[in-house]
């Protein structure tokens, strides 16, 4: 008696089939990839606004400790460009500042709390390699007085000193979000859309 043998009806996969599952995987690799990328940038995006508004509670808490030389914090003068500042070198940078507003003493600490403050702005508060990393990418921060905001006293007279002082701080994002309507170093981060600023208003309790 004769026995056949049969063939069985399944193959393996074609090399078409195999190519097809490699373009489907790679697919997925890739959108995995691209929103691990995105993850990062919006994890560093955070990260740089948590420092700065550390830093911007920092500058005004200075501030009010300074409040006998308080005029002489407010070195932002042009608020249509928001300059001079202090922090990321540039051509606007306030450079070694004064201050003759009170008695010598008190002077010199209001000299040496701005140079600190250009220090943190410039990552002193950590290193990495022994290069500062403490800070936001370009950060920069801009103190104003408004002098039409002073209040007045009993005969209509503006009270000097009374005035709403606006801390910024600004610094460069990773990504295009929208212009920032604060003026604070402005055009020194390339497309206006990457410039970050954090800031608030504050007017300082006369202790008299």
């Amino acid at each position: 008696m004769r026995r056949f043998l049969h063939r069985s009806g399944q193959g393996g996969f074609s090399l078409l089939e195999v190519l097809i599952t490699l373009l489907i995987v790679s697919i997925g690799l890739l959108g995995v990839a691209r929103l691990l990328a995105r993850a990062h940038v919006s994890e560093m995006e955070s990260y740089q606004r948590v420092q700065a508004l550390i830093l911007l509670s920092d500058i005004v808490e200075r501030l009010q400790i300074n409040r006998l030389t308080a005029s002489c914090f407010a070195f932002t003068t042009d608020m249509t460009t928001g300059t001079p500042y202090i922090g990321a070198d540039g051509d606007d940078l306030l450079g070694t500042p004064t201050c003759t507003a009170s008695v010598s003493a008190y002077n010199t600490q209001a000299v040496n709390t701005i140079t600190t403050l250009d220090s943190l702005l410039k990552g002193s508060a950590e290193t990495k390699d022994s290069a500062n990393a403490g800070a936001m990418i370009g950060a920069r921060a801009c103190i104003s007085y408004n002098s039409g905001s002073e209040l007045l006293n009993s005969l209509g007279v503006a009270i000097s000193g009374t005035g709403e002082y606006t801390v910024s701080i600004a610094w460069q994002g990773l990504s295009e979000t929208f212009a920032s309507t604060t003026n604070c170093a402005n055009g020194l981060y390339g497309s206006e859309l990457q410039r970050r600023v954090v800031s608030t208003t504050l007017r300082l309790a006369s202790l008299d």
